[in-house]
């Protein structure tokens, strides 16, 4: 059966992509979209997900899914053919801190298997020009790997000068024009350029009213994060490390997880000289940094008279939050001062809130569901907050959630009253997981 051998087949053919790419890094590549048939398009369906929210068009992959092949062939057709019509995508809001909200588009499901197919082919490309310095939406990189280097470089160079780089409303901001100069630097395969060029035009669907942006790429999108990494890797990457470092005095280094940045320096001078340019270099291309949230952090390691009584008060360094962590220096088992995280207050008010908000709507149901929903909301807490030195904030958090749990089963009903002896009792046949480090660093040492 043809789709048996399908995911080695269209290994092979990737895998000679990006060898071309790696071997040929000032190639412009033009005859790309041949690698995209139908066993292709097969693939990214079954990489496709097929539980999220149905597009404008209504159409669920259960629905797509019941004539597969012949969808698939069509939307084949329709792409080498150029006719293919980029659907709108339908504009959601979810909300942030401080009664904020972040907007997310969702595609229809039949545009994310074509975005996911694009995608595959473009990662191909453009995983050979990335640089190490690049964290977001990548294969076989992730949050908690951009964590760890950047603790790793603070730890070597004994911390420093850290920038925070926040790009206002970067997704919504992308200026298509340069988008497609950088793409014609390494893509000029028409039928993919232009489905991209239809994607970036497809408009967006909010509240009823239809509207068309002029910049950015809709946040939801399968291909969003790759056009964002694309754009990002020649407005910052490639600038800060071909053309900024050379110029310093002292050592740096840049983080980036998609549109999250931190560069870190061993010299002030060479810190506030980035910082006073770096606003027009993201101006240059359309992009604007957060005057409050884009700031310079004294985060230099603590002298040993820190660790003593001294009658002098000395000069504590700044902390930093990124990718849902503050940042700040301690002591480890040993005495030494080293870079440790914990989870960052609005992450740690947000997780409780959405749990009291669990336990209110659903306080009615039976115990037992209960307990295997919140056990479920934790251990999905512990995966990524579960990391070495963050055992005191986990742990406080665990006790928060028997409290709230509590709180809410005592307005079951006016008689509902449960006395906190009753409570331990109840928590001992159905208890709730305990904080582990999931990420831990002295593991990781362990293993061979």
């Amino acid at each position: 059966m043809a789709g048996t051998l399908g995911p080695e087949s269209i290994s092979t053919r990737l895998q000679r992509v990006a060898k071309l790419a790696r071997q040929s890094p000032r190639m412009v590549l033009t005859t790309l979209s041949h690698h995209i048939d139908v066993e292709f398009l097969r693939e990214a369906y079954r990489l496709t997900r097929k539980d999220a929210a149905a597009g404008v068009d209504g159409q669920t992959a259960t629905i797509y899914a019941a004539n597969l092949e012949e969808n698939l062939r069509s939307l084949l057709e329709r792409l080498k053919s150029g006719t293919y019509w980029a659907p709108p995508v339908r504009r959601v809001h979810i909300p942030k801190e401080k009664g904020k909200t972040r907007p997310i588009g969702i595609p229809t499901f039949e545009d994310k298997v074509l975005q996911r197919a694009v995608a595959m082919v473009l990662e191909a490309v453009y995983e050979q020009d990335f640089m190490d310095c690049s964290y977001g939406f990548r294969p076989r990189r992730s949050a908690h790997q951009a964590l760890e280097a950047l603790r790793d470089r603070l730890i070597e160079m004994q911390g420093g000068w850290v920038l925070e780089v926040d790009i206002q409303s970067f997704f919504d901001t992308l200026d298509h024009g340069h988008l497609r100069g950088f793409l014609d630097q390494r893509v000029r395969d028409g039928v993919l350029r232009r489905v991209i060029g239809k994607w970036l035009h497809a408009g967006v669907l909010e509240n009823g009213w239809m509207h068309h942006p002029k910049t950015g790429t809709p946040q939801g999108g399968v291909a969003s994060p790759l056009l964002a990494n694309i754009y990002l890797h020649e407005v910052l990457d490639k600038w800060f490390e071909h053309e900024i470092k050379p110029r310093l005095e002292g050592r740096a280094a840049l983080v980036r997880y998609a549109d999250d940045a931190v560069i870190v320096f061993s010299c002030e001078s060479d810190a506030r000289r980035v910082l006073a340019v770096l606003p027009k270099r993201f101006a240059r291309y359309g992009l604007t940094l957060h005057a409050e949230k884009t700031r310079l952090v004294r985060f230099r390691k603590p002298s040993r008279r820190d660790r003593s009584s001294s009658s002098v008060p000395p000069i504590k360094p700044e902390t930093f939050d990124l990718l849902g962590f503050t940042h700040y220096w301690g002591l480890s088992r040993r005495g030494y001062w080293v870079v440790k995280r914990r989870t960052a207050k609005d992450r740690y008010r947000k997780a409780l809130r959405r749990i009291a908000m669990w336990c209110r709507n659903h306080r009615h149901d039976p115990i037992q569901e209960q307990q295997r929903m919140l056990s479920l909301k934790l251990r999905g807490h512990y995966a990524y907050y579960g990391i070495t030195g963050n055992a005191a904030r986990l742990q406080v958090l665990w006790h928060e959630v028997f409290r709230i749990w509590r709180y809410w089963l005592c307005r079951r009903s006016r008689k509902a009253r449960l006395s906190w002896d009753a409570f331990n009792r109840l928590t001992r046949k159905y208890p709730l997981p305990t904080p582990v480090a999931v990420h831990s660093i002295y593991r990781r040492a362990a293993s061979p």
